[in-house]
């Protein structure tokens, strides 16, 4: 098989597949049409996110088979096309979901107990001690959104330092010893952090919006490593300036380009976000560990060989 790589993956995806008689080729610098003109000539797509794989894209691939994504997130492939074509759809979400899981942790650690300011207020000579006071987890509800390999690792991890785990999710029966699966409406009453774990979605772009936030029960933490457009900037600004979110940790912004290499706007909302105390913001690295660059390669690497060796 003739498989076309579109972006720079762990160096493993090559030498794997080439072991296994793939004959592999190299784009990484190609506008979307100059890769549009020739991708008639390829049986399988392994990408991340620089090029949306879009109707016409998939319609010019007349003879893919696959496209595999380096990763979780589809949002960037018109999935119902591929499914018409019969062009199957590989992803690798158990590649990143410990580092995720982990970020999330930390992201909440160094928030609540003020971390990071604490430290610079040090390092210039400052030093407050009820002032940084911090907030614990021990006890706290966390309502996370969205219950598949992210969602999970997330519980694993919370339910280890005493918090009661909820979810909500579209599927149902999926409560283990880790979290209980609850409505989108308990988990609004009993939630004191909440956490996105969802892929973007004509039904969860901008989920986190006024009324979401203003039907929460209680003042919480908001945690998003999932996708900066299933949260509207706006509302959030809104809700840290009025005290209803507590504090939130960001590793995606609603500005990021699509290919998640930079911010593409920036405006009024998003300064609030960068220059408050009460906001952690990270470059979209939740899933971006050294191990799990290697991981997602090798489920990716493990998903294709088991479907086309």
């Amino acid at each position: 098989m003739k498989v076309l790589l579109l972006d720079k993956n762990h160096p493993l995806i090559t030498e794997q597949l080439l072991a296994k008689n793939f004959v592999l080729e190299e784009d990484f610098s190609s506008s979307y049409d100059e890769v549009c003109d020739k991708i008639e000539q390829y049986d399988g797509v392994i990408i991340r996110s620089r090029i949306p794989l879009d109707k016409n894209f998939l319609e010019k691939g007349k003879n893919l088979k696959f496209i595999a994504r380096v990763g979780a997130g589809m949002e960037n492939i018109d999935i119902p096309a591929a499914g018409k074509l019969g062009i199957q759809l590989i992803n690798s979400p158990e590649g990143n979901r410990d580092s995720v899981a982990e970020h999330v942790v930390g992201m909440l650690l160094v928030l609540m107990n003020r971390l990071f300011i604490a430290s610079q207020e040090v390092k210039n000579g400052i030093w407050k001690r009820e002032e940084n006071r911090g907030d614990e987890l021990l006890g706290k509800t966390v309502g996370l959104i969205g219950y598949g390999n992210m969602g999970k690792a997330t519980a694993k991890r919370l339910s280890g330092f005493g918090c009661k785990v909820i979810f909500h999710d579209i599927l149902p029966g999926l409560s283990d010893e880790f979290a209980q699966q609850v409505s989108l409406e308990e988990l609004k009453q009993l939630a004191e952090i909440v956490s996105l774990h969802i892929p973007l979605t004509s039904d969860t772009r901008y989920l986190v919006d006024e009324t979401f936030i203003s039907e929460m029960k209680n003042d919480f933490y908001f945690v998003n490593t999932a996708r900066g457009k299933n949260v509207e900037t706006k509302s959030l600004v809104d809700g840290l300036k009025s005290g209803k979110i507590k504090g939130a940790c960001l590793d995606v912004l609603e500005y990021e380009k699509s290919s998640f290499e930079h911010l593409e706007t920036e405006n009024e909302d998003l300064k609030y976000l960068l220059d408050s105390e009460k906001v952690i913001v990270t470059p979209h690295i939740a899933g971006w560990t050294h191990q799990s660059k290697e991981k997602l390669a090798q489920f990716i690497v493990d998903k294709i060989t088991a479907s086309y060796c």
